[in-house]
């Protein structure tokens, strides 16, 4: 018997359409950058924008923030990301944090993993919250920004009219049509883009048959939050089952249908409810539960081979569909974002030539390759796409119950950080230079530092040094900062970034700055391999440009301008 829906346990923000104010032929202007779609997506680079300076229009079709089941995982990388934009308080107040998960066949449990997570870390592996919980955040972060960020809702692209200079866009709103030209427009409207469809551009890879009903509830619960997944479980035989728990006591519930299940019959709240029942009775959970979204999906691995066509730039679900297996799609667009915002910024200020815009399309078309290959092969295992895969997965999953050393096979691969190692835009090691540390084009890795400051001091991490420009870190063993990189950074709009080796006790006065870092552990130094001297070129988004052992101040100025294609 079908039980009436509960709604979900707040109140959703709606806004009504808000223009501009109108000429008579109801042209709202220029712009210099318009933003189509007020998603994860949209308001980061929004708000990328934004730390630079650079204003944006971003509009979006409906009312307010979305409702239903859609990402549900923040990641590390994409947590970092968020705090640079200010925005990482709220992430962790509502956010559930986890670091593994367990699967079980049978019943039987198979495999227990744990994400990276060791003592030089500050964030969590990942946190569960519902995309409804991620866009509020944002969009109140940009609502503070309204100098900045101009948002308009209700607002529906209806035409897409490109040329060289910029691009023109035909928006409808409950108040009538008007025209939207802009130097740039960022597509970041979802995977049934219409800006997509209007320039022709297709996606190209795999749709995989599978397809999973997803369920929302409403249910009480003091089980610990990790990633669960049933194979073949006694409650629904022959289907993978996945759990999620998240705040306000919503867990999401994904499981799959089996071949020849007719799907629109398979939402209906009298066919899913007894099967959300018997996995909660499965797992022991014997409390009230209330159904609040039902909905279907189906994994697409899919790409464009190109994210910037003229001045056209697309990011996140408009420019590539990922499996939802190891929760590449929200923390891909996110990365996406954080990639275009600062590169963006650059190229609308005269800092830059837009060929930096190219390197957007190089860096994010290979990130999304590579999940696409470790978003394939999870989604294979979680739903074979063959009776052949089938036969291989019983077989992994059977020998793992007493075999530990296929375990690894289950494991689902989780999102994690991907380096630019190919991008045009990195600076060449010298051979054999560095044994270790991180190479041009990687993510700075996390390390507790001591920060110095004002004549305090104060726990911290290497990524708190980070900000919206380029940065040079120094080490050396007191703190000071070396001719050279004085030279290098006279030349260039750069943060410097002074890491000192000695403890603070035996910091000497020529290395007293009013902002120094310490390597209080011991354990930067050689994380980085670095020596005194030894120099770190970052990016604005946290990735490694360049470094040296011995730089001089050129070689360090070259690789700035090289990035900024103003050699």
């Amino acid at each position: 018997m079908s039980r009436p829906f509960t709604p979900y346990p707040f109140t959703l923000v709606r806004h009504p359409a808000r223009l501009p104010s109108l000429t008579g032929n109801r042209d709202a202007g220029h712009h210099s950058v318009v933003i189509v779609g007020a998603g994860p997506v949209g308001y980061t680079v929004a708000l990328g924008l934004a730390a630079h300076g650079v204003r944006s229009v971003l509009i979006e079709a409906d009312d307010g923030v979305c409702v239903g089941s859609r990402a549900i995982c923040i990641s590390r990388r994409s947590l970092q990301i968020f705090e640079r934009l200010g925005v990482l308080e709220g992430f962790l107040k509502i956010g559930l944090p986890w670091t593994g998960g367990r699967s079980f066949y049978r019943g039987e449990q198979v495999l227990h993993f744990t994400m990276p997570h060791d003592e030089n870390q500050k964030l969590p592996p990942m946190v569960n919250l519902a995309q409804y919980h991620i866009e509020q955040i944002l969009l109140d972060r940009a609502e503070a920004l309204a100098d900045l960020i101009d948002i308009r809702w209700q607002t529906r692209v209806t035409g897409v009219h490109t040329r060289e200079d910029g691009t023109a866009l035909s928006v409808e709103t409950p108040l009538g049509a008007y025209t939207l030209d802009a130097d740039w427009v960022v597509a970041a409207d979802g995977g049934r883009s219409f800006v997509r469809e209007s320039l022709g551009l297709a996606l190209n890879g795999t749709t995989y048959e599978g397809r999973y009903v997803i369920v929302d509830i409403l249910l009480e619960s003091k089980r610990p939050t990790e990633r669960l997944a049933y194979f073949d479980p006694p409650c629904n035989p022959g289907s993978t089952v996945l759990v999620h728990k998240q705040p306000d006591n919503v867990w999401r519930v994904d499981y799959q249908l089996k071949d020849g299940e007719d799907p629109d019959e398979a939402i209906k709240p009298e066919n899913v409810i007894p099967r959300v029942t018997s996995l909660l009775e499965m797992m022991g959970e014997r409390g009230g539960w209330s159904p609040i979204w039902i909905a279907m999906y189906r994994a697409h691995a899919l790409t464009l081979d190109r994210y910037r066509h003229g001045r056209v730039l697309f990011a996140g679900d408009a420019a590539h569909l990922l499996p939802i297996f190891g929760v590449r799609g929200a923390n891909s667009g996110i990365d996406d974002a954080d990639n275009l915002a600062w590169k963006l910024a650059l190229v609308v200020q005269g800092i830059a030539g837009d060929r930096l815009l190219d390197s957007y399309s190089d860096e994010r078309v290979a990130a999304a390759r590579e999940n696409l290959a470790q978003g394939a092969k999870s989604t294979e295992f979680m739903a074979p796409p063959s009776f052949a895969f089938s036969l291989m997965r019983e077989a992994v999953l059977g020998l793992a119950t007493h075999h530990a050393g296929v375990r690894s096979l289950i494991n689902p691969r989780q999102t994690s950080a991907i380096a630019y190692s190919s991008s045009p835009l990195n600076v060449a090691d010298d051979t054999g230079a560095f044994r270790a540390g991180p190479a041009p084009g990687a993510v700075l890795p996390e390390c507790p530092i001591t920060i110095l400051e004002n004549g305090q001091s104060r726990l911290g991490h290497v990524t708190d040094l980070l900000g919206a420009r380029f940065a040079l870190l120094t080490f050396s063993e007191d703190g000071a900062v070396s001719s050279t990189a004085i030279e290098a950074l006279a030349r260039l709009s750069a943060a410097a970034v002074p890491i000192a080796l000695c403890p603070i006790s035996q910091r000497s006065a020529t290395g007293a700055r009013e902002r120094l870092s310490v390597d209080h552990t011991g354990r930067l130094f050689a994380m980085f391999d670095a020596h005194p001297g030894t120099v770190y070129l970052l990016r604005p988004d946290g990735h490694v440009l360049g470094r040296w052992h011995s730089p001089d101040a050129a070689a360090i100025v070259d690789a700035v301008l090289h990035a900024l294609d103003q050699s």
